[in-house]
């Protein structure tokens, strides 16, 4: 997680007044993943910032002239690096070209050898730590589609590495950034999303619990630990957790978590013979799907 991310963790809900420093200018309708604020983020993103704007909205002609520019100010940064290794700007530019172009792994080498230059540099620290998640992510994603191809026992077991890897990464820059201002406590879910990816169960359990001091009523915080309940054999536990989510009506949740909330409370509620609670479960959530069908149309 630059200059205007000066203010973050798969995520994710909202940024406390210690975190807004670092996101004053972030695009708030963008996830992590595609440059947007800090945010909770799903298991999935990557805490990503500083990223240039999609050139989705480019015709072909639009899209050559942006790279055929971009390449030379790369090359521009690469030889004014080599005569004046003391550009802060320069590496921060250079890195984030090197990431818009999927070459994480060379902002990940530029910016170690920044914090060599500049090792108390704020700027320098997070924009590594983005390009290592970044790195971790890509490699995830290349040993995911090869996995899927070749279908392995070697392929599989590399796969397990790699995801490993990607929750390992996340959890080390969650806690790094945490140590560094404990006020931003919405990247507790983000490192609890990445400790249940990496079946540390108690451990995101916790973690989801220390956001819930903070904000009891979150339903992003109770549906994880419902997850992590589920995934310890502990499906009453699990339960009232879920019906935080599902059925609180002072805090309504999103609907796509009261959705995933009602339809493990049916099968709980059905596993264990709980056919009175089960009824009500089957009844929230038939009312539920009613709702969105009927927005849709």
């Amino acid at each position: 997680m630059s200059d205007s991310d000066s203010k973050t963790a798969s995520s994710a809900g909202q940024p406390s007044a210690s975190a807004e420093r670092f996101v004053e200018s972030g695009n708030p309708n963008l996830s992590p993943l595609d440059g947007g604020r800090w945010r909770p983020v799903s298991p999935g993103e990557l805490l990503r910032k500083n990223v240039p704007d999609s050139q989705d909205d480019l015709d072909d002609e639009q899209r050559e002239h942006h790279r055929t520019v971009q390449l030379e100010r790369r090359q521009e940064l690469e030889h004014k690096l080599k005569a004046n290794p003391t550009d802060l700007d320069g590496f921060l530019e250079l890195a984030a070209i090197y990431r818009s172009e999927h070459r994480p792994l060379e902002a990940k080498r530029l910016l170690q050898q920044a914090t060599q230059i500049f090792p108390d540099e704020e700027r320098i620290t997070f924009q590594l730590e983005e390009a290592i998640l970044a790195r971790s992510l890509q490699q995830y994603r290349e040993v995911s589609d090869l996995a899927s191809r070749l279908k392995t026992p070697e392929a599989d077991r590399e796969l397990e590495r790699s995801r490993g890897d990607w929750a390992m990464r996340r959890i080390e820059v969650c806690e790094a950034r945490l140590a560094r201002d404990p006020s931003q406590v919405q990247l507790r879910l983000a490192m609890a999303d990445a400790k249940f990816d990496a079946e540390m169960f108690d451990d995101a359990y916790a973690e989801a619990g220390h956001l819930l001091e903070v904000d009891e009523f979150s339903p992003q915080a109770h549906f994880l630990r419902a997850r992590c309940l589920l995934a310890l054999g502990k499906d009453l536990p699990a339960m009232k957790e879920l019906r935080a989510v599902a059925l609180r009506r002072s805090v309504v949740a999103p609907d796509t978590l009261r959705l995933a909330s009602l339809k493990l409370l049916c099968d709980l509620a059905d596993k264990h013979s709980l056919d009175a609670t089960g009824h009500q479960y089957h009844a929230h959530l038939k009312r539920l799907q009613q709702t969105g069908s009927q927005s849709k149309s």
